[in-house]
């Protein structure tokens, strides 16, 4: 007797209903964790905060789009980080269900569903989807391209132009990695006969006209700062390195898919007993150029991208792990065939939702145990607020002005100009990189230099001191951790620099 569980039927009947429902759970969670466990941004946020801060067409980080969006996020929040933990989640959120109306179009619905839930469990889409920023924001925009493209080369939609070029300009203003994945798009398109037609039309040069219209400040500014230069090629001498590199990226890819390789193992009919029992999800035959378009933007981006991060020696992969992997799920779902046969159902429950909440259980841990065995810091576990709000105060109460510019420690400066008034950050060490503010214009307006202190007489370092010539030292403020634990409290040490008025 075949045996159907609720979950399957609800796939079968409802398969719009469980995504929304899956979808919106993982959001939650990682919507309220942050909320709960975060006294600090994760990462590099509270400079994405900083830099979309001053609304620069460009800058060093990149183009301007998630800088701008952070920043909007944070002020209708209230000059919170509600705003912007929200704001990930909106992207995770839009991201699944636009894959799931490209899966659906490939696969069709039910299938469809076991796509995003496969997906779903890939490490890329969890705590690291909090941290906003380009990568998060590409992978929406990546979707929509996916999906529209299909619907040029596959459907022969002519329709879908105009979103298409909205959308390939959006992801230039995110991501310096869009180049390159809209290389890819070509060349698939290229390669194939119904790809070739579709280009033949004019549509695309109207389209390369939008897309010019919309990325032209961005392009202009990339002239301007002579910042179109390749990164220089390695030396001979250090190829095995850089391979060896690209041999880790490609490893941690498969780390962050082995939820998904679990499952298609689980769900194998090796050992299975009864394995014609197990009930079906069915599809109509897919496409042959649709399986061609899976296999292809499903292997392409984790290739090309860990290949370019490892030649140049770059810390992560070229456009991000969420847009690397973003079609694995799909790619095992039409590997699999017309008929999915759902085997040992409740095992396959069970490790998909370890799978989705194993990261959380991580970040708990991390956070409640870490700072336990005194081994490193918890990043998150910072008093972010309270620094800010202690030294925006207490330099408004020595000058009788508002804090206006923070420099010294790139992290904590960053988490001061997350302050009620919103000082502009100057990296002291880098200026050139926050073209907005300098060390002249620093000591012309005023402000506060932190650095963190190695004992309690609180003296600046002295690359701090050479550029701050005549600093004058304040008493360093210690600052309690979320958990304390087995770690010294956090001492930082201060100075404010007076206005040239005073």
């Amino acid at each position: 007797m075949r045996f159907t569980s609720l979950v399957v039927e609800l796939i079968r009947a409802r398969p719009r209903l469980v995504v929304w429902i899956v979808v919106l759970v993982q959001a939650a969670l990682w919507l309220i964790l942050p909320m709960l466990l975060y006294r600090s941004p994760p990462g590099d946020l509270a400079t994405v905060l900083a830099f979309g801060r001053e609304y620069q067409v460009g800058t060093w980080l990149g183009p301007p789009l998630a800088f701008w969006l952070a920043d909007i996020a944070f002020r209708v929040a209230g000059s919170t980080m509600f705003g912007v933990y929200l704001l990930a989640q909106v992207c995770a959120v839009l991201t699944f269900w636009i894959y799931y109306q490209l899966a659906r179009a490939i696969v069709g619905s039910q299938q469809a569903v076991l796509a995003v839930l496969l997906s779903m469990t890939v490490v890329a889409f969890s705590s690291p989807g909090v941290e906003f920023g380009p990568l998060v924001l590409a992978r929406p925009l990546w979707a929509l391209l996916l999906l529209h493209s299909w619907q040029l080369i596959g459907q022969n939609r002519r329709n879908a132009w105009f979103a298409w070029s909205i959308e390939a300009g959006l992801l230039l203003l995110t991501t310096p990695a869009a180049i390159g994945l809209l290389l890819l798009l070509a060349g698939f398109a290229v390669a194939t006969e119904r790809g070739r037609r579709m280009l033949t039309s004019l549509d695309p040069l109207y389209a390369l006209l939008v897309i010019v219209v919309l990325v032209l400040p961005y392009l202009v500014w990339l002239l301007r700062a002579e910042a179109l230069s390749m990164p220089p090629w390695p030396a001979i001498s250090e190829l095995g390195a850089r391979t060896v590199h690209w041999g880790w990226l490609l490893g941690g890819l498969v780390l962050a898919i082995s939820a998904i390789l679990l499952l298609v193992i689980l769900n194998s009919g090796w050992f299975a007993r009864n394995a014609g029992d197990a009930p079906i999800i069915y599809r109509p035959p897919v496409d042959p150029l649709a399986r061609d378009f899976v296999f292809f933007f499903a292997l392409a981006p984790a290739l090309f991208g860990s290949l370019i991060a490892g030649v140049f020696n770059l810390d992560r992969i070229v456009g991000g792990a969420g847009v690397a992997l973003l079609m694995s799920g799909l790619a095992v779902v039409v590997a699999t065939g017309d008929l999915v046969y759902l085997r040992r159902q409740r095992l396959l429950r069970t490790v998909w939702a370890i799978a989705i909440v194993a990261p959380a259980v991580a970040v708990i841990a991390v956070t409640a145990f870490l700072p336990w065995t005194g081994a490193n810091e918890v990043p998150t576990a910072l008093p972010a607020k309270a620094i800010a709000q202690f030294f925006g105060d207490n330099f408004e109460r020595r000058t009788n002005q508002r804090l206006r510019a923070v420099a010294g420690d790139p992290q904590l400066a960053s988490f001061i100009a997350m302050s009620r008034g919103r000082p502009h950050l100057l990296l002291d060490a880098t200026p050139e990189r926050t073209p907005w503010s300098s060390v002249a214009k620093f000591n012309e307006t005023g402000g506060v230099v932190v650095w963190r202190a190695s004992d309690t007489s609180g003296a600046p370092p002295p690359e701090i001191a050479q550029r701050f010539p005549g600093l004058v030292p304040e008493v360093p403020r210690a600052f309690e951790w979320l958990v304390n634990g087995r770690q010294p409290l956090l001492r930082i040490g201060w100075a404010i620099v007076r206005p040239k008025a005073q």
